[in-house]
């Protein structure tokens, strides 16, 4: 007998399809992270059809971003859960996938195309991170942390804690902590398994990074609800504290604050498929208060941050009970999607650049204070009382006791430390301020941003 499908057969077929394509769309939801530290000349393809440019601390990293340290650059790229990425000088990855499933399970690709590779996984065991080099692969199934290299002769793999399963044209081989694989890229991938790491120079700056994180990512100030998200928390907790304030709650706020400070003072305006213009701070700390939650002015406080707002992701934070007069800042109409300065932009000296030391201005917010260069910033501001503070910077990597200041100063490289002229044509707009938020050797800046529209994107990316 035939079967007569008819107008409910198709309807069938219609719903039957949906269902299919139901987890599909489900598991195609856009994930940010954040580009957490950007050292000397870093580029980035932001798949925004504007090709390889200038890379800027505190930029999003979406599905399909290039990322390139060139000749004299580092970076880092932070996960939501902490985990970190660091690229050293003649590196660049591509981030081939970054989505969430509807099971809430993060999923990571990331391709290694050439250099060297520091990966620091602390996710969870639903997640999937995947990293491809050649013709390799390893999916992360738990912490590790571990280096990796590739050239067009050879990849290695070298493990500091934790464990990797490799898979390649040569079959799986499991590296152990201590251990490294080398592969031979041009004889089908073969590999060799040696009981040892051989040390690489940028090992220290790697080591250096992954304690500073370490150790302020439990250092808080912060007894509310527990935050869902861990990127950004280390520099949170670092250059600013927590401040139960009665009506408001528990509020954060950068050391230096002081009057002149206003959160955007110093940034720039990024364009992104799908979002569009995105504020990115000049702040070291300057993720996670843009991102989600709100600024508020607090009569006797000044600019403070809410935390909250965990299930929306903002292009820019919303800004609530402003001082009057005050313009909060919206999304430049610039054409050609160019990227728009305001204020001081974050550029970093490496190398015998560095500086000795850093004059800390009021109102500076931690503006060019380079990422863990000085133990206690706490102790800092009561020793400043107000006024500019000097402080000394040695250039080995170890820490120190300054008696001039009477506080520690970890020395090394940071995140951040010279201003630098703006590096496109597309102007800054907005209107003066009466008090700049400058920072180490800064004047205050002479514009600001207009404002920002406070909509969230609770359906958007995670």
């Amino acid at each position: 007998m035939a079967i007569r499908t008819g107008k409910f057969g198709w309807l069938l077929s219609a719903v039957v399809c949906l269902l299919m394509a139901v987890p599909a769309m489900a598991d195609s939801q856009a994930r940010i992270v954040r580009l957490s530290s950007v050292e000397g000349e870093v580029e980035v393809d932001r798949n925004a059809g504007q090709g390889w440019e200038k890379a800027f601390l505190n930029s999003p990293i979406t599905e399909g971003t290039r990322l390139w340290a060139k000749d004299d650059g580092r970076a880092e790229v932070e996960f939501e859960d902490g985990s970190t990425l660091r690229l050293v000088p003649q590196t660049r990855v591509n981030f081939q996938q970054l989505s969430l499933r509807s099971s809430g399970a993060k999923v990571s690709t990331v391709n290694l195309d050439q250099g060297i590779l520091y990966v620091n996984y602390d996710g969870r065991r639903d997640d999937e991170f995947t990293l491809n080099f050649a013709n390799e692969t390893t999916k992360l199934a738990w912490p590790v942390h571990f280096r990796l290299s590739l050239n067009e002769e050879q990849a290695e793999v070298a493990i500091f804690r934790g464990s990797v399963e490799v898979t390649g044209p040569s079959g799986t081989v499991s590296v152990e902590r201590s251990h490294s694989a080398l592969f031979a890229l041009s004889d089908d991938d073969s590999y060799t398994v040696a009981a040892n790491v051989d040390e690489d120079p940028n090992d220290a700056w790697d080591k250096q990074q992954s304690e500073y994180h370490d150790h302020y990512a439990s250092t808080s100030s912060y007894s509310g609800a527990a935050m869902p998200y861990s990127y950004g928390v280390s520099d949170l907790n670092y250059y600013g504290a927590y401040t139960m304030v009665p009506g408001y709650g528990y509020m954060w706020q950068p050391y230096f604050a002081g009057a002149g400070f206003d959160p955007y003072n110093n940034g720039s305006w990024l364009w992104y498929p799908g979002f569009g213009y995105t504020w990115v701070s000049s702040y070291p700390w300057g993720w996670m208060p843009y991102r989600y939650g709100s600024w508020n002015y607090v009569p006797a406080y000044g600019w403070m941050w809410a935390p909250g707002g965990w299930n929306q992701w903002y292009p820019v934070a919303p800004v609530s009970n402003p001082p009057q007069r005050y313009v909060s800042p919206v999304p430049p109409a610039s054409p050609g999607h160019r990227p728009v300065m305001v204020g001081k932009p974050p550029v970093l000296v490496t190398g015998n650049g560095m500086p000795k030391h850093v004059t800390i201005t009021p109102g500076s917010a931690g503006l060019d204070i380079p990422r863990g260069g000085v133990s206690n910033l706490a102790r800092a501001v009561d020793k400043s009382n107000g006024q500019p503070l000097t402080v000394h910077l040695n250039q080995p990597v170890r820490i120190v006791n300054d008696p001039s200041t009477g506080f520690a100063a970890r020395t090394g490289t940071g995140s951040m430390m010279t201003a630098a002229p703006v590096w496109h044509s597309a102007p800054s707009y907005g209107r003066p301020v009466s008090a700049g938020a400058g920072g180490a050797h800064a004047s205050a800046p002479s514009v600001h941003s207009a404002p920002a529209s406070s909509g969230g994107h609770s359906s958007g990316p995670r």
